[in-house]
């Protein structure tokens, strides 16, 4: 298992230095940073700032700590102890931070549930994470009458109205540094999802990666219109934003119209989405005569943006930063800046400040540039494992504290990073082998395909060739025969996709990653 900064500093050579360190006495308790006391100490540095807006209705970084300390009294008289696991079902809400935040101050590890899931589907992350108590917010009222009747399940009452601190609310406890702040289900694109732990640790070089890369201002006025239970969303946007001081819009739910709105209203400086969603953006009527001149860069992850999409924000002023990790790496672990942006397009970037990055074969051995191998990762903000599950934890490191991603991906000449695609999701056609997320990049380039995803499926010629799944632009006669031979005069012919399936609209996990598990269910069929 992978020893921490601390520890390693602590075993590393003290020639020298005992002159200059303190009485041993005195370190008996060390201090370990964390996020129990974040809501005390904004309120103090940021008092009247904004910190949260919602639905037009906004509240300083004294009234959020005031909620803080008066939920954090609750969970108290629940009879919560450091270490117990708190979940909250709902949409983005103030109340979702209010209790995220009172429960870190309690010592207490938080969930953020997908409140897309089914009812089974979220008694399985209960049940696995042993949580001690659901908060719920009352429009999930008939999801969570649903669960399984063993959990404590509790409804957040939430007004406008301004909140007293308790009379004498309790002190922070005393958690930080390694100790478990959340843990967050994988997709689950495959079997049961898995539950990262996030430590204290792990959130903040996070966000002091993000702090470096994105040079977040104390001005800064974030749109958070991705689902909180979505790591970039949640850690990314949301914490490195309260962190800095600035001011987070929540939006219950992502709305092309409301975004227009909500730009305009309150001066956006930045968000995050996805592809698809940036490019629902680009395709409004509004778009056209639509004012974003606040809007100083906008983030993206998962996969990447395709060129006519950068250009197309470029031509508005807006620069497309780009990053790539994963829930278990809090999640950063590459990014594209603003700098490199246009000429590095379809680069996942440099290995962030506050980590590392390799590329290896099969062997564990560093491949040469150009060369695509899998992505491994180590640092601080690299989980340390994932939630009662040693075996899974076990079969996803290696020595030196290396983290394996599962991802392909190759480096050029200057460092920069490009994902090829999963491990699992690569076929072999003729004996090449074929990576779909090549084969949808270039799908995605011509005008009239929306969103796409490939799939092998077996030949008895080829042993297997590629199955795609489009979306076309609604009104468009794009037809099978048309596509291909676009990507003919892009892509070698055995990497051409054989069979071509237009839907309406491609199936999604609750965090927006496309289900390539359902559309090979609808290839077999």
């Amino acid at each position: 298992m992978r020893q921490s900064p601390a520890a390693m500093a602590a075993n590393s050579s003290t020639v020298g230095r005992e002159a200059a360190m303190p009485n041993s006495s005195l370190l008996t308790t060390p201090y370990r940073p964390g996020l129990a006391t974040l809501s005390e100490r904004r309120a103090r540095m940021s008092s009247d700032a904004a910190a949260l807006i919602y639905l037009g209705h906004e509240l300083t970084y004294r009234e959020v700590h005031n909620r803080v300390l008066t939920r954090a009294a609750e969970l108290l008289e629940s009879g919560v102890v450091p270490g117990d696991r708190i979940a909250y079902l709902g949409p983005n809400h103030p109340a979702l931070v209010e209790v995220m935040l009172a429960a870190l101050r309690v010592g207490a590890i938080f969930l953020p549930l997908n409140h897309r899931l089914s009812a089974p589907e979220l008694d399985y992350q209960i049940s696995d994470a042993g949580i001690r108590i659901v908060l719920v917010d009352r429009v999930m009222f008939a999801t969570a009458d649903a669960l399984a009747g063993a959990t404590d399940i509790q409804y957040v009452q939430w007004s406008t109205e301004p909140v007293e601190p308790p009379p004498s609310p309790a002190p922070a406890a005393e958690v930080g540094g390694q100790d478990p702040a959340f843990v967050l289900y994988t997709s689950g694109t495959t079997g049961h999802p898995k539950g990262a732990i996030l430590t204290h640790e792990n959130l903040l070089w996070n966000s002091y990666n993000v702090l470096l890369d994105v040079d977040v201002s104390a001005d800064e006025v974030a749109l958070v219109s991705a689902p909180l239970f979505h790591v970039a969303a949640l850690d990314q946007i949301l914490l490195t934003v309260l962190l800095k001081g600035g001011t987070c819009v929540l939006a219950p739910k992502w709305d092309v119209d409301d975004t227009f709105d909500l730009v305009d209203r309150y001066g956006v400086t930045w968000m995050f989405g996805v592809t698809a969603m940036f490019a629902q953006l680009s395709r409004s009527p509004r778009w056209p005569d639509a004012d974003l001149a606040s809007i100083r860069s906008v983030m993206s992850g998962g996969a990447p943006i395709p060129i006519g999409l950068i250009e197309t924000y470029r031509a508005k002023g807006i620069t497309f930063c780009q990053g790539y990790g994963m829930t278990e790496t809090a999640p950063g672990a590459t990014f594209l800046g603003p700098r490199d942006a246009v000429r590095k397009a379809g680069s996942a970037g440099h290995q962030v400040m506050f980590d590392e990055i390799r590329i290896v074969d099969s062997n564990g051995e560093s491949v040469q540039a150009g060369v695509p191998g899998e992505v491994i990762v180590r640092g601080p903000n690299v989980t340390p494992g994932y939630w009662g599950n040693v075996a899974a934890t076990e079969a996803s490191f290696t020595d030196g504290g290396w983290f394996h991603t599962g991802d392909v991906a190759y480096q050029d000449d200057e460092g920069y990073v490009y994902i090829v695609d999963r491990l699992k999701d690569m076929y072999i056609s003729g004996g090449e082998n074929v990576y779909p997320a090549e084969v949808e990049n270039v799908l995605l380039q011509h005008p009239d395909v929306v969103e796409c995803a490939v799939v092998g499926t077996a030949d008895g010629t080829w042993g297997e060739v590629g199955h795609a799944f489009v979306t076309r632009v609604q009104g468009s006669a794009l037809d099978r025969d048309a596509l291909c031979a676009f990507a003919g005069e892009r892509l070698a012919r055995y990497k051409i996709p054989k069979i071509v399936t237009f839907l309406p609209e491609l199936p999604r996990t609750g965090s927006g990653k496309i289900r390539k598990q359902d559309l090979r269910r609808m290839d077999r069929n």
